[in-house]
């Protein structure tokens, strides 16, 4: 295991000049030894850029890479001693299920003693015991995923494991079982995990550390709740929760907030720049109010919908929309009906230049 420092940036043509020339823009990052990392955002944003880099497959054009302070930038992923379980399984069809674990520990002449040892605990985590005699070539794809994870995982002295979205093609079902093993595997053999997933519950579910990434660029490092209570940029506002944040245009001025026709005063306890800003919201912290009551705002009720579990209410206001998520038994009125709605608490943030300013 290595604590991994990233100082880089990376084109794929040469001589960048302006950002969008950039798959990955100027950054800085730090992965502790041990840690479970997961590098969420959109296609394209250059996950799978910086997880090369960092596996050795890819040099960057610009900076370098270090592990445990060694610098590696032109290293192999063999020297580095990467491990690396790709979107589609990667095993061998005519070999047992045993003889996939194990051919990573072979290849590097372990002693059989340990093979099997080994082996045989990491099957058992992954729920493979009973198959360790069968061909993969037979199995389903969600064992041959198993194995492909086994064989990550199987090398107890890796620098780190990387996981390029790993489980795009497994049933949903079987999803939430194989995030729970590699949670639960990372608890017990504390490898330094990364994760590469456009998918927020698996990146929120699994990691300890979430890397938001957009444009080439993380935007911000931080845990679930972090995250979601207080997004560092609107990109994150926006990508985390469903649905994501409320954004609404408000102009602070004099100690108060400009809101279309409405007039808020400001957070009390909070000091806000003048000018023209971004206020977010949360639909979990919207909430049915009082007609006039202090931070709230009037809307027009355009939808509501029944999931089950909460109501989604969407409300208009000029030509933006606010939505919140209700309690099932909320009164609520009915479409093309006023609704007031509180919109400032100590929930609520504030953004210039799409980043937080309190």
């Amino acid at each position: 295991m290595a604590r991994i420092d990233l100082d880089l940036a990376h084109a794929y043509r040469p001589e960048p000049r302006a950002d969008s020339d950039f798959a990955l823009l100027p950054l800085q990052l730090a992965f502790e030894d041990g840690g479970a990392y997961a590098l969420l955002g959109p296609s394209g944003c250059g996950k799978t850029t910086m997880l090369n880099i960092i596996s050795g497959l890819l040099v960057p054009s610009h900076g370098g890479v270090r592990f445990d302070g060694q610098d590696v930038t032109h290293a192999s992923p063999q020297q580095r001693n990467i491990a690396q379980v790709f979107q589609f399984p990667v095993i061998y069809d005519t070999m047992t299920v045993a003889e996939n674990l194990a051919f990573p520990l072979r290849n590097r002449k372990v002693p059989d003693a340990q093979v099997r040892q080994r082996v045989g605990e990491i099957a058992e985590m992954l729920e493979l015991s009973g198959q360790l005699n069968q061909r993969a070539a037979g199995l389903a794809a969600d064992a041959k995923q198993k194995i492909s994870l086994g064989r990550g995982l199987v090398r107890p002295d890796v620098s780190a494991v990387l996981f390029d979205e790993p489980l795009t093609m497994i049933d949903p079902h079987l999803k939430w079982q194989l995030r729970r093993k590699l949670k639960q595997i990372h608890r017990e053999l504390k490898l330094t995990l990364i994760y590469v997933t456009h998918d927020q519950v698996e990146a929120l579910t699994f990691a300890e550390q979430v890397m938001v990434m957009t444009r080439g660029k993380v935007v911000q490092v931080g845990s679930a709740e972090a995250l979601f209570e207080r997004p560092q940029h609107t990109f994150v506002g926006h990508f985390i929760g469903s649905p994501g944040m409320n954004f609404l245009p408000v102009f602070a001025d004099d100690g108060a907030l400009r809101l279309g026709d409405s007039r808020l005063p400001a957070p009390a306890g909070r000091t806000l720049p003048e000018g023209e800003l971004m206020l977010g919201v949360r639909p979990e912290y919207v909430r049915p109010t009082e007609a006039q009551a202090p931070g709230s705002v009037c809307g027009e009720v355009a939808q509501v919908q029944d999931v089950g579990t909460f109501l989604m209410l969407t409300a208009r206001l000029g030509e933006c929309t606010l939505k919140a998520r209700l309690a099932p038994d909320t009164p609520l009125p009915a479409p093309g009906q006023p609704v007031w709605l509180q919109v400032l608490g100590t929930h609520t943030c504030f953004y210039r230049n799409q980043e937080l300013v309190t």
